[in-house]
């Protein structure tokens, strides 16, 4: 049971890569895009950051919502064991 490997780790680096790779193709266009002035590509890069500072929130509370119902779960298993328990164990 401690051997099993999990690809989280690779899974977390490929999409940490793909990020930075998005960013820095944003960061280039914004940098060569001579159309667009200095304050608007400050808006879009505000933006941007701001959009990334939401789905990294949405996903931690998804995951601490996620726990807390597994947490609450296990605790209900073990009392309906512990009922289960008490109830064979009991001379009829």
């Amino acid at each position: 049971m401690l051997n099993k490997k999990s690809d989280n780790g690779l899974i977390m680096f490929v999409n940490l890569l793909g990020v930075g790779i998005a960013y820095g193709m944003l960061g280039i266009s914004l940098w060569l895009s001579t159309d667009v002035p200095l304050s608007t590509k400050g808006f879009w890069a505000m933006s941007v950051m701001m959009l990334t500072l939401a789905l990294v929130n949405f996903v931690k509370y998804r995951f601490d919502e996620r726990m807390s119902e597994d947490r609450i779960q296990r605790i209900e298993d073990a009392k309906n064991e512990k009922l289960l328990e008490d109830y064979v164990g009991e001379p009829l």
